[in-house]
């Protein structure tokens, strides 16, 4: 017998430590699937387009905190700016000042994560590691004071070869303790990285939080 989403959902959030936070990808998925992880208690969904956010959003319960997980464009922040709970891939400095004016707008702090590219893909998108430490030594707090950078997130390459994996991930997370250090803010807390194939791998290198979708939805 096939074990249903809230199943899934419960087994999944039992083997993770309690430190990892879990984000269900509900892209796609229809709006009976989410209700269904509610309804288990889970509160954190992923989508990655933002009309498809907006039209659960509006369908949903509001204490459901939405996750942009979608590469992000500037013309759609102002649609998702009124609810979304954390954008993570934020991958460009001038989308931290579109984020930031759309924030204002709407008398929000939004909580966002910077993409590093770490993955030897040219597909993906990011910042590097020297951007991103230029950046965090700039005066990016004052400059964006409605945006909340809560930390760093990357993709790994999509690759069978586990090492390569872990060694991606293992960079990520020295630059994120590396940025900790530097900053020493108490809300740059978080460390995404890990996904349906390789979230295992991304806990074991120090991730704080992971985005499952076919796991707990099944495959699209």
């Amino acid at each position: 017998m096939n074990e249903s989403i809230a199943q899934k959902l419960t087994s999944l959030k039992n083997a993770l430590p309690p430190e990892v936070t879990l984000v269900a990808v509900s892209k796609t998925k229809p709006i009976a699937d989410i209700m269904e992880a509610y309804e288990a208690g889970h509160r954190h969904f992923g989508e990655n387009k933002v009309q498809e956010m907006q039209e659960k959003y509006e369908q949903l319960p509001k204490d459901i905190c939405w996750h942009m997980i979608g590469h992000v464009q500037g013309n759609k922040i102002k649609y998702m700016a009124p609810f979304v709970h954390m954008v993570h891939g934020i991958d460009k400095q001038k989308r931290l000042k579109e984020l930031n004016k759309e924030a204002k707008k709407n008398n929000r702090v939004i909580d966002c994560l910077l993409q590093v590219h770490i993955a030897q893909e040219d597909t993906k998108f990011g910042f590097d590691a020297l951007e991103i430490q230029d950046l965090l030594q700039s005066d990016f707090q004052t400059k964006y004071p409605n945006v909340r950078v809560r930390g760093l997130m990357g993709m790994a390459t999509f690759t069978d070869d586990e090492s390569q994996v872990s060694r991606e991930f293992k960079g990520l997370r020295s630059l994120f303790m590396d940025s900790k250090e530097l900053l020493q803010l108490e809300h740059f807390d978080t460390l995404s990285m890990g996904m349906s194939g390789d979230y295992k791998l991304a806990i074991a290198q120090g991730s704080t939080l992971v985005r499952v979708g076919s796991a707990i939805f099944g495959s699209r």
